[in-house]
């Protein structure tokens, strides 16, 4: 026996991503991330048949979000990383340049070298 469960639709041998469960007092059909074993009256799907499910006519689907899949990327998180970048390719101002005032500006730095900081230990 296979450990990968399998799509509990008919001639479907993918692998099962979701669980539906029917919640007959509610109408309710209840789509969310794999059950961690399988039940009796529980249906595992694939991707393709979660996607396209649909429930009787008066009956309503709720479909509850994997919360250990990981998360698409926002406007916000794309934007910040934009900035991220930009503020990396910035030239650094060297210590020669600007004498002590780059070392002065943050006082628990001891040193640099290219991208590394070294700090003094917050007991000193």
């Amino acid at each position: 026996m296979s450990p990968v469960r399998r799509c509990s639709r008919t001639a479907c041998g993918r692998p099962a991503v979701a669980t539906l469960t029917y919640v007959y007092a509610d109408s309710t059909a209840v789509l969310g991330p794999l059950a961690t074993y399988a039940e009796p009256h529980c249906y595992d799907l694939c991707a393709e048949h979660s996607e396209r499910l649909t429930a009787p006519r008066g009956w309503e689907v709720v479909r509850l979000a994997d919360a250990s899949a990981p998360s698409r990327p926002s406007g916000d998180d794309l934007e910040a990383l934009a900035n991220a970048v930009r503020e990396a390719a910035r030239p650094q101002q060297r210590a020669a340049e600007g004498g002590d005032s780059a070392r002065s500006a943050d006082p628990m730095e001891v040193a640099r070298r290219g991208h590394l900081r070294v700090l003094r230990s917050p007991d000193n």
